[in-house]
């Protein structure tokens, strides 16, 4: 930044000697005099914002070797997207307290859910158990004139987001119905064993940043997700998708849809979660496998995630800062009394819980798992963390995934430095549970790293969106961008 320094000095310079040209002069012209400059000044400098986007394009590069076939599964649907206020008052309810419930019964649940979620400008994703009240909310949904139809489901928006580079074969294994075979790029492989007569709908309730709705006024734009799946939530086509990559030779696996069986009774999930793990063991070994986790209410699932070997399973994890502080609950890791987020997630203590995932659960000391990688985002930043030795070019990772949030969000083809800005915290420390480092944000160094026995983190800021378009699926994008320019050590 000193050509900015540079600039103020002779900015000073000039000022001071048309006022030593004639002292006298009134405050008025000298204050002209400063104005012309500063406006010069601001004309020429570059902005933070385009100081980074410029930054990252230098940084992200493709590793030497890169993906030529990836196999993804197993949760797809269709998406209806639509304002979430402009719902609840279609179906004549009316603002209230905020409440979250971890199953929706009603559309009364469903309100309180919506406002409590909305009131903190989180995302979650919530089953609704009564099958005909949720086709009626859906019939009223999709009569709703500013209601869009999109790919939905984890594994459907990975696969469609991979699908845009044309040298990657892409195979999608998941309930697809007629609608959303229409949605998906023709250069997505979809197994006709996958193929089903009638479509799972996920209804998708947006709201915009300082969107208010009687007493709640939201501080970001986010969603509120919710559905009645049967197939997604037994995860129907596990074993099709499993059996598919025998013929399909995938160097990569991504794996989603575990979230989806809270729907089920204790014993059916508990049933299905081990025959899953048993269809994960069956991925030859010298395919890295990466599993994209999403909201979850139920701490027995997630342990039962954690502990039943299918952590140890993958190679890589992607989560959000929801799931992060979910995890660390359920599973009494560090920072786990901390009930919410207040405000940005500080980074100290979203890195000492990666770090003790990778520590507890990774290929560290000799332990048998796979487990090397987890992508962490949130709004304001991104890290990734892995543990030493497996994976190459997570600085362009890294970078790759906070470009891709900023271009989704604001539906752009590059980064607009006029329609972004910068969140994140301008300086943090790296662990609140042992000596850290104290990182400065630097522009025009975007990518910041760290190391911590054995286990080497990158972070970035995210340039946020002012007016997003659309919120859902930046997650998924976020990961499918990030794995597409990671690359992994042959072991």
């Amino acid at each position: 930044m000193w050509h900015k320094s540079l600039c103020v000095a002779l900015l000073a310079l000039a000022t001071g000697y048309v006022f030593l040209l004639d002292p006298e002069l009134p405050d008025s012209v000298l204050e002209y005099f400063s104005g012309f400059f500063l406006s010069h000044l601001q004309d020429e400098l570059p902005s933070a914002e385009s100081s980074m986007a410029a930054a990252w394009d230098a940084l992200i590069t493709r590793p030497a070797k890169q993906w030529n076939r990836v196999a993804v599964g197993v949760n797809a649907c269709v998406d209806v997207v639509l304002s979430g206020v402009k719902l609840l008052q279609a179906l004549g309810l009316d603002p209230g307290i905020g409440q979250d419930h971890s199953v929706l019964h009603s559309t009364t649940d469903l309100k309180e859910a919506f406002i409590y979620f909305m009131e903190k400008g989180a995302a979650a994703e919530r089953f609704f158990s009564d099958p005909d009240s949720f086709h009626q909310i859906a019939q009223t949904a999709s009569e709703d004139p500013g209601a869009q139809f999109y790919v939905g489901g984890n594994a459907a928006l990975i696969g469609q987001k991979l699908a845009n580079n044309p040298d990657l074969k892409v195979l999608l294994c998941g309930p697809i119905g007629p609608k959303l075979h229409e949605l998906l790029d023709e250069n997505v492989i979809v197994p006709p064993e996958s193929m089903q007569e009638i479509d799972e709908f996920h209804l998708i309730l947006e709201y915009q940043a300082g969107e208010e709705w009687g007493k709640v006024r939201a501080p970001s734009a986010n969603r509120f997700i919710f559905s009645h799946d049967q197939s997604n939530g037994a995860m129907n086509m596990l074993e099709v998708f499993v059996s598919s990559l025998e013929e399909f030779h995938p160097d990569l696996v991504v794996l989603s849809g575990l979230h989806m069986m809270e729907g089920q009774t204790k014993e059916i999930r508990q049933k299905r979660l081990l025959e899953a793990v048993a269809s994960i063991s069956d991925i030859p070994s010298d395919v890295p496998v990466h599993l994209e986790l999403a909201s979850m209410t139920d701490p027995d699932l997630m342990t039962e995630i954690i502990h039943q070997q299918v952590f140890p399973l993958v190679d890589s994890i992607g989560l959000n800062e929801q799931e992060l502080l979910f995890l660390t609950q359920a599973a009494s890791g560090p920072h786990s009394l901390l009930a919410s987020w207040n405000g940005i997630p500080d980074v100290g203590v979203v890195s000492d819980i990666l770090f003790w995932i990778l520590k507890e659960h990774g290929r560290t000391e000799g332990k048998a798992s796979d487990l090397t990688r987890i992508h962490f985002h949130t709004l304001a930043y991104h890290i990734l963390a892995t543990v030493d030795g497996y994976w190459v070019n997570q600085v362009a990772a890294v970078a790759a995934g906070a470009r891709a949030a900023g271009v989704q969000a604001c539906a752009t083809e590059t980064i607009d430095a006029s329609r972004v800005f910068l969140k994140a915290p301008l300086e943090f420390e790296t662990s609140k549970t042992e000596e850290a480092s104290r990182v400065s944000l630097n522009p025009s160094e975007p990518v910041s790293e760290w190391h911590r026995d054995g286990v080497t983190f990158h972070y970035t800021p995210v340039l946020v969106c002012k007016d997003p378009l659309r919120t859902v699926g930046l997650g998924d994008a976020i990961s499918a961008e990030g794995l597409l320019y990671s690359g992994i050590f042959p072991q």
